[in-house]
């Protein structure tokens, strides 16, 4: 009996010996994904817009003494881009995108008090062409994510189409062909990306976008009459984007860096 007891505590000594060894070794949770710290990279974006004007302007205005903007808002309108970018290291990448805004429609109202009483009811659609040069910064990577801020510049295309306006009132009605004017154009940025592998990476951002102002054709009214070249102007238009975008590093160097580590 006694030399089993032996055995015995032998065998627990040598059992918490081994458990003492195993708890100086490195944890790892699980293995950890690969990305690459630089190269090439494809990227592609779907989005929808929340759109403003700051205001509507038009030389037949100068004659009145009072006119209140009652409504100037723009329906959602879809997004879609593609791109090319570098990531320099870990936290650094700049990328160009050209970018199609969707056609959004427009709805506006104004009221003429002076100097004589009277109403417009304005409809119209507007859709860009954008191109944009941007920076980021990603601000450190836990369990695969990576938040990030960024800011861009580029150059917008507005295109004002179908606008109408309708004087209830007057019983007058009149249109404008489409125009497009271009504009400087800024953007800042601010999200989320998802690395799936050392390659690929989704991504979900929210974009503040100045578009500058858009302009119609002249305003004639559906008797073919104008006295005066009067286009309608909408000023400072800029924009909510919400952004779901997918990116490809084309070529992954060897000095790729852990994913999934802790803080």
């Amino acid at each position: 009996m006694t030399n089993v007891k032996i055995a015995a505590l032998a065998g627990a000594a040598a059992m918490f010996a081994t458990l003492a060894d195993a708890a100086d070794l490195p944890l790892m949770d699980y293995p950890p994904i690969e990305v690459a710290a630089g190269g090439w990279y494809l990227r592609g974006d779907i989005g929808m817009s929340n759109q403003r004007v700051g205001s509507m302007f038009n030389v037949l205005y100068n004659a009145a003494t009072s006119v209140t903007n009652v409504q100037k808002d723009f329906d959602s309108a879809p997004t879609f881009g593609l791109g090319v970018g570098y990531q320099f290291n870990d936290w650094f990448r700049v990328d160009v995108i050209g970018e199609y805004r969707g056609k959004a429609n427009f709805h506006g109202f104004d009221i003429v008090r002076s100097p004589a009483a009277g109403s417009d009811e304005y409809r119209a659609s507007k859709s860009e062409w954008l191109a944009l040069v941007n920076v980021y910064a990603d601000l450190g990577t836990w369990y695969s994510f990576t938040p990030f801020i960024g800011a861009g510049i580029g150059a917008a295309n507005v295109t004002i189409s179908n606008f109408m306006d309708i004087n209830t009132p007057a019983g007058g009605v009149a249109f404008a062909d489409s125009a497009s004017k271009w504009n400087f154009a800024w953007a800042l940025h601010a999200g989320v990306s998802y690395h799936v592998n050392a390659r690929l990476s989704f991504e979900f951002a929210y974009r503040y976008l100045s578009l500058g102002d858009g302009i119609t054709g002249d305003l004639i009214t559906f008797s073919g009459v104008n006295a005066v070249f009067n286009p309608m102007e909408f000023r400072n238009i800029t924009s909510h984007d919400l952004k779901f975008g997918m990116r490809w590093l084309l070529d992954a160097p060897m000095h790729a860096r852990p994913l999934m580590r802790k803080g």
